[in-house]
């Protein structure tokens, strides 16, 4: 079987990959499409997949179906005006997307150092507040991939807590546009931190009783364990990030490896995959990393609400706009920002002029586009219903991979 690829017709930007030859096919072999519409591929990925009965012989990805232009809307608008399109990428982990574009022109303009530690920890704690978040509607909807329809109606409940106190602090539930560039859209709602408390106490448990129902269960396990497995090595040259990269072994996680923020502060471990229940770097690894981080996200909101309440706690002269620039035009400069993002390393590549208080030049390093580009290698030689399972532990969203 030879395959060729070629350009599509009405979009330069997608390779669309053909059958040379019909006929090479193999007795039994034959050509599927799965998408965009479900399951499992978010409604904008098609999987052209190639099988001889039940077996995967090959997956091609086929992107193109949602068309953010992220890029090219962040290079047309002044950098402020930037931040409700950057919501709009990874959209289930809008706040995670906010803090990295913020620091990258806050360092630009050299006034990192210069940001209040209370907004730091406001950031520091709504992002957590998202990674958990955007973890639920990963495990909810893996679950529900494969069968499981209670956990994905636990985490959707327990995840509406989360979006009313996002609700609560930006107006939005889902794209807040609450970092700013210096600072923050306004001061944490009073009362707010004894209503996020009594949320840690509330969801701890809720998490375990997902682990025990979820993780746990043999017919996820025997659907999961010893299925799409990622060796480090392999995970290490296709640039995968973030839990995928962490559940295949490697303790990589930017908050540490780069220290950025106040994360040097603040206490938590770093979950790695060990194969307990099958092989090291598998879809049910991959899951259980997940579960892990949410126990570890509650420890980071803890610390946070501590330093909220106590050395930084509100006053009445507080401003969270005090740094916010009125108009940002940063000196002549190339720069590469980078965070851990819930789904792995999120970063911007900036080129200004000085000139102008547009970027001349912004590419995103979406952590969701080369977590896929791994798929192909982790899905040969499974069954067609591992397939689903494979696609849905990678936890990808269409919006910033598609920019």
């Amino acid at each position: 079987m030879q395959i060729q690829y070629k350009y599509h017709p009405d979009n330069l930007a997608i390779s669309e990959p053909v059958i040379k030859d019909p006929k090479s096919l193999k007795t039994g072999e034959m050509i599927i499409n799965i998408g965009p519409q479900h399951p499992s591929t978010h409604g904008v990925l098609r999987l052209e997949v190639v099988t001889d009965g039940e077996v995967v012989k090959e997956v091609i990805p086929h992107l193109g179906y949602l068309h953010r232009c992220f890029e090219k809307h962040a290079e047309s608008v002044p950098f402020n005006q930037v931040i409700p399109y950057v919501d709009r990428m990874d959209y289930a982990a809008a706040m995670n997307n906010e803090h990295c574009y913020a620091m990258g022109i806050e360092k630009m303009l050299g006034i990192e150092d210069k940001i209040p530690k209370r907004v730091e920890y406001i950031r520091v704690l709504v992002a957590e507040l998202n990674r958990i978040a955007s973890h639920f509607i990963a495990l909810g909807t893996y679950g529900m991939d494969i069968g499981a329809v209670t956990p994905f109606l636990w985490t959707m409940r327990d995840r509406e807590h989360i979006i009313r106190l996002f609700e609560w602090i930006s107006g939005a539930r889902l794209l807040y546009n609450y970092i700013w560039i210096g600072g923050l859209f306004y001061d944490l709602p009073v009362g707010f931190e004894k209503r996020c408390k009594e949320f840690i106490n509330y969801v701890r448990p809720k998490i375990l009783d997902l682990e025990n129902l979820l993780i746990e269960n043999k017919i996820f396990i025997d659907r999961t364990a010893k299925v799409g497995t990622l060796p480090l090595d392999l995970a290490i040259n296709y640039g995968v990030t973030g839990p995928i990269l962490r559940a295949s072994g490697l303790a990589y996680d930017l908050r540490r490896v780069d220290d950025y923020s106040v994360y040097p502060e603040l206490d938590f471990e770093i979950p790695v995959g060990k194969g307990e229940m099958g092989e090291v770097g598998d879809c049910w690894d991959r899951a259980w990393v997940r579960v892990k981080e949410c126990y570890e996200s509650l420890r980071i909101v803890d610390q946070c609400l501590d330093q909220l309440n106590g050395p930084h706690k509100r006053t009445r002269d507080f401003n969270p706009q005090a740094l916010v620039p009125k108009k940002i035009r940063p000196k002549a400069q190339d720069l590469y920002v980078r965070s851990e993002h819930p789904k792995g390393e999120l970063g911007y590549f900036f080129r200004t002029d000085g000139r102008a208080d547009t970027a001349i030049r912004c590419k995103a390093r979406s952590c969701s586009f080369s977590n896929l580009s791994v798929l192909p290698e982790i899905s040969k030689g499974y069954m067609l219903g591992d397939l689903i399972a494979i696609v849905g532990s990678l936890d990808f969203v269409m919006g910033e991979v598609d920019r």
